[in-house]
């Protein structure tokens, strides 16, 4: 076969460090389009983008030749400067370290979709440790509870 043909598509969620409630929706607007214009500028599709004052949720296709860990390195890093050069009150900004991601199959984009779009109404019920947890355990991942949070 002479090409590569993938569909790689991810539900990456990441939070701010500490879970410090940052992203004020107008912040949260500004910082989304600019995020996406980061997992483009590496040649990603975002799909779509949401969350809530202190975590991210993103929806996107991924190249096969790069690693997943360095698209959210340059994603986190570029994103946290932009923060810093845009909004100079908000100097202390930070993301956590790590983050997780899940596969998804294209038959579950639209309930994805749906999923981060309603992440304001999802919140007034669940908290983002109640959700991460959840979703950690519905997608079979292995992990200790003391080390999923700073």
């Amino acid at each position: 076969m002479p090409g590569t043909y993938s569909q790689l598509l991810l539900h990456i969620v990441f939070s701010t460090k500490g879970r410090t409630p940052w992203m004020a929706a107008d912040v949260a607007e500004r910082l989304y389009a600019y995020m996406g214009g980061i997992v483009r500028a590496e040649k990603g599709v975002l799909y779509h983008i949401g969350g809530v004052e202190d975590h991210v949720h993103l929806y996107l296709r991924w190249r096969p030749d790069s690693s997943v860990s360095d698209l959210l390195r340059t994603v986190k890093a570029r994103s946290s400067k932009w923060m810093h050069d845009t909004f100079p009150n908000l100097g202390a900004f930070a993301w956590q370290e790590g983050y997780s991601v899940f596969s998804v199959s294209k038959s579950q984009e639209e309930a994805v979709k749906k999923y981060i779009a309603g992440q304001a109404e999802h919140h007034k019920k669940e908290d983002f440790k109640s959700e991460l947890l959840r979703m950690l355990r519905a997608h079979g991942v292995e992990f200790d509870e003391k080390y999923v949070f700073d």
